[in-house]
């Protein structure tokens, strides 16, 4: 029964959603200015930080630049607002409902 639900996950496709666009690669997100601006903003400071000398940094400027890239990353994902679900969380969410039910 396992296999058979792995082998039926596998087969499922996902279609574009506008399908009477020819340019279906990527969906065109529109920001406000602040928006704009912050990643602006973030851009500047990650071409800061690469273009930055770690040979000569202490551990502790190190740690402080990887908690920032970490907050930076963490608002960068939030800009999508969905919730992301992998293929093996479904099948247990799905086994779990067999089971229970």
């Amino acid at each position: 029964m396992i296999f058979a639900l792995m082998m039926s996950v596998q087969m499922l496709q996902a279609e574009p959603l506008n399908k009477d666009s020819k340019n279906n690669d990527k969906k065109e997100v529109k920001l406000t200015e602040e928006e704009q601006a912050q990643v602006d903003e973030m851009k500047a400071r990650l071409d800061e930080i690469k273009a930055m000398d770690f040979a000569n940094m202490s551990r502790e400027e190190k740690k402080e630049i990887r908690e920032e890239l970490k907050e930076m990353k963490a608002v960068a994902r939030e800009g999508g607002k969905g919730i992301y679900l992998s293929v093996g969380a479904i099948i247990i969410i799905i086994l779990l409902l067999i089971l229970i039910l």
